[in-house]
């Protein structure tokens, strides 16, 4: 390389769209210098824990319109962004490099080795192979415009500065908006963020002497609001988790802020039924099982220890059978099983993975560049933007996506 003649650029954070960007475009473009900036002293740290430390790569939808529904934030961004940069690319990419992935039943994609360093490895020989430079425990302080190109100031003394002609923010959400201070200079407008996939905490109530029990399927739903949820659900020592509350979490993370994590849900523990339908196999059961005792005949597939406490919760003795059912514990047992009324009351955050909703506003992002449309040659990717899709491997779609939409737009804007 002529490093006269070769360009910069520096992409700012050392995670999945980060590693992503700086890879493909020191290899799309062999003439580009690329610096890769991590603050803290380890790389892809998210990836390391995702998936229980497998990482979950991406998930087998390979629809983009459906693709793009799992996203509570950037639904319509990302549809563009999707036809650049699919599933398909993401599992392909990985695959003309070694590694191959796997679907599960539920649709997460891992790698065959289940363990994530398959991909931390992948990432780190790419970015080594293209001769891209890593520099860790550097935190940027700020980006200043000097003469078309970029001044990258840093924290530490020992580089303080670099010249770059192309800058590319992957530096993640921030939890706070005062955070982004150092975008807003640009005059980038910021969507407040708030977390996102989160576990409900319902403090003060007997269900979680059932921690460990789950349902396959269950629907939740958020009292005053159209939000409700369909889908697994565990029974955790706080409070409820499992698919069904982190995907209504995501969609509702604004809303439940606003509402300071206090709030009313709903639980149906048999979706399959209504108020009305359940009342009705009720009635067929009390005729059917007359003479047998209701703790003995739980039909319904759900998990002898919840159907006991539904039992208890609606003060239904032990040796009470189907033909002595009053009214009211009967009405109190069908209440109980499709509208369990919980008062949640705060938040716990899901497992290692923390993600937040907002970010960089999406109106002043070009989606087929992912360039800022206020600053030439400034890329975002990544969390940092305002889009966050639901658990189950669609933030890291994202960042495969828009790491290489960035990469690949870098690329053609430096002469080769």
């Amino acid at each position: 390389m002529n490093n006269l003649e070769s360009k910069i650029l520096i992409v700012i954070g050392g995670g999945a769209a980060g590693f992503f960007c700086a890879a493909n475009a020191a290899r799309l473009n062999p003439n580009l210098k690329v610096i890769l900036i991590e603050k803290n002293n380890k790389l892809l740290s998210k990836v390391k824990v995702s998936g229980g430390g497998r990482c979950n790569v991406t998930h087998a939808c390979f629809d983009i319109v459906e693709l793009s529904k799992r996203y509570p934030r950037g639904e319509k961004f990302l549809k563009k962004a999707f036809h650049w940069f699919s599933v398909e690319d993401t599992v392909n990419w990985f695959k003309q490099r070694g590694v191959e992935l796997k679907t599960e039943t539920d649709g997460r994609m891992f790698p065959q080795t289940n363990t994530s360093q398959t991909i931390i490895d992948c990432l780190l020989e790419e970015a080594n192979k293209f001769n891209v430079e890593v520099l860790i425990s550097t935190d940027v302080k700020a980006i200043k415009e000097i003469n078309n190109k970029f001044e990258v100031i840093f924290q530490n003394l020992l580089t303080p500065s670099i010249i770059a002609n192309y800058v590319c923010v992957a530096c993640g959400g921030f939890p706070k908006i005062e955070q982004f201070s150092w975008l807003t200079e640009f005059g980038h407008a910021i969507e407040n963020p708030v977390p996102s996939l989160f576990t409900f905490n319902i403090p003060n109530n007997n269900i979680t002497e059932l921690m460990g029990v789950s349902v396959e399927v269950a629907n939740v739903k958020i009292v005053g609001s159209k939000l409700q949820s369909n889908g697994p659900m565990l029974i955790t020592h706080w409070g409820l988790s499992g698919p069904a509350v982190l995907k209504l979490s995501a969609f509702a993370a604004r809303d439940l802020a606003n509402k300071n994590y206090s709030f009313e849900i709903l639980v149906n523990w048999l979706p399959s039924f209504n108020e009305q339908t359940f009342k009705d196999e009720i009635t067929r059961m009390r005729n059917e099982f007359a003479s047998q005792k209701i703790y003995s005949k739980n039909s319904f597939g759900l998990p002898n220890r919840l159907w006991e406490f539904l039992l208890k919760t609606s003060l239904i003795e032990d040796d009470l059978r189907w033909a002595d059912l009053p009214a009211k514990k009967q009405n109190d047992l069908v209440r109980n099983i499709t509208a369990h009324s919980f008062f949640v009351k705060g938040k716990t955050t899901f497992k290692e993975e923390f993600v937040t909703c907002g970010g960089i506003k999406l109106t002043e992002v070009d989606v087929n560049t992912m360039q800022s449309k206020i600053v030439e040659n400034l890329f975002f990717a990544g969390e940092v933007l305002d889009v966050d899709g639901i658990t189950g491997g669609f933030n890291f779609q994202n960042a495969w996506t828009t790491g290489w939409i960035a990469a690949k737009a870098i690329s053609q804007k430096s002469p080769e």
